[in-house]
């Protein structure tokens, strides 16, 4: 039977958590048994409501790439000083934030007490912690180098919060831009095109072509538009669940690849990703096979993970690693090139370090190319809102106008 408990560990703070027992002298038995002081214990059906608050907290809590660096740093620096695992994830547990990652140490801390390699207790979070992450933990902890695997695990992550605030910065502005597009839209659709309608209309003049198409998308917003909205539901749902498939989510990323102005920033940046996470991989003992089935689920972008089980293969058939490079698709010639030279030389990894720090600056020149680039793009479209709307207007206008 699962019981509730509140203590109190070696340092003197409070602790909470779940412990299977007979009864509740059996649980506190276990309790003082694992050096913590039992200050109170609740059976399952007693801490019921607070099961139930908590779960909802847990729903509604969120990882983010923040709290997780904070926490690898935390466990990093905890790890180095020399202090056992399960007081490790105990002192993790107390000071999280974040009420998922809190759990989820409390539960690592218990499946270690259990028995369970650190690996196999991280592997039971993978909504918490990606392919990634359990596999630099695995590499740490089989070659006795987990501090060093925990640094470098560290960076990518702070590397892969960098890019993704730089594109999220990059693109504020334009979404800002089309929403307010949208909004004038849907205000001029709405309120000012049918009062002039109504005038041309009294005056017996033929609509030209786009005062029509604008009075059509007036009644389909004012008249039809349960069924305009029962349809953009339709198509949104739709398109939600086709993009759970991985059929759906290899062509979003294929055509997020083949966008003008993105695609090139998305494609340099999985470059980036891909050279720093195999380098650190190489660098931590991890066999080259073993790496690219941690890429494949960590790229990032079901197109080119799809690419890496071709690759995978045409390993396992003995053959290097730059000839199936050059043959998949999106892996750019420098990619391939620097590979090949790590190869021939010995030193892959210091050669994928260098094909890192250069698409790092790739993307984030690209970045800022997208920032300028949007602009003039923004500008055409008001250009055109405005010049469509002004045809609808002033067009009968004129004609109005020779009429009088």
């Amino acid at each position: 039977m699962p019981y509730a408990y509140r203590a109190i560990n070696e340092a003197g703070k409070q602790t909470s958590g779940i412990i299977e027992a007979d009864s509740p002298e059996d649980a506190r038995e276990k309790i003082a048994g694992s050096g913590l002081i039992p200050v109170s214990v609740k059976n399952g059906t007693a801490a019921s409501g607070t099961n139930i608050t908590e779960k909802i907290n847990l729903g509604l809590a969120r990882i983010r790439l923040p709290d997780l660096i904070i926490f690898s740093k935390q466990f990093k620096t905890l790890f180095e000083a020399g202090i056992p695992m399960t007081r490790v994830m105990e002192i993790l547990e107390y000071q999280t934030e974040n009420p998922r990652l809190k759990k989820a140490s409390a539960k690592i801390s218990r499946d270690i007490q259990e028995g369970m390699s650190l690996t196999e207790a991280f592997r039971q979070h993978p909504r918490i912690f990606s392919t990634l992450y359990c596999s630099m933990i695995q590499a740490g902890e089989e070659s006795g180098r987990l501090g060093e695997v925990l640094e470098r695990l560290i960076y990518i992550l702070q590397h892969e919060h960098k890019v993704k605030s730089d594109i999220k910065s990059a693109m504020q502005y334009p979404i800002l831009v089309l929403v307010t597009l949208a909004v004038a839209f849907l205000f001029l659709l709405t309120f000012v095109v049918p009062r002039f309608v109504d005038i041309f209309r009294q005056a017996n003049i033929e609509l030209p072509l786009p005062t029509r198409i604008c009075l059509i998308l007036h009644h389909v917003i004012i008249i039809y538009w349960p069924v305009a909205l029962a349809v953009l539901a339709a198509v949104i749902i739709g398109l939600y669940f086709y993009m759970r498939t991985e059929h759906g989510q290899y062509y979003r990323d294929y055509l997020l690849l083949k966008i003008p102005i993105l695609g090139p920033v998305f494609e340099k940046g999985a470059m980036a990703r891909f050279a720093a996470i195999f380098s650190i991989l190489q660098t931590s003992g991890v066999s080259i096979l073993q790496a690219f089935e941690v890429l494949s689920g960590t790229i990032g972008n079901k197109a080119i993970s799809k690419e890496f089980e071709e690759v995978q293969e045409q390993l396992r058939q003995g053959r290097g690693i730059s000839d199936p490079l050059d043959k998949a698709r999106f892996f750019t010639p420098l990619v391939v090139h620097m590979v090949a030279i790590g190869e021939e030389s010995g030193n892959l990894d210091d050669m994928l370090k260098e094909v890192s720090a250069h698409y790092d600056y790739e993307v984030e020149y690209a970045v800022g190319r997208m920032a300028e680039a949007i602009g003039p793009v923004l500008i055409l479209m008001l250009a055109a809102m405005v010049g469509f709307f002004a045809l609808a207007i002033f067009l009968p206008m004129w004609d109005l106008t020779k009429m009088v």
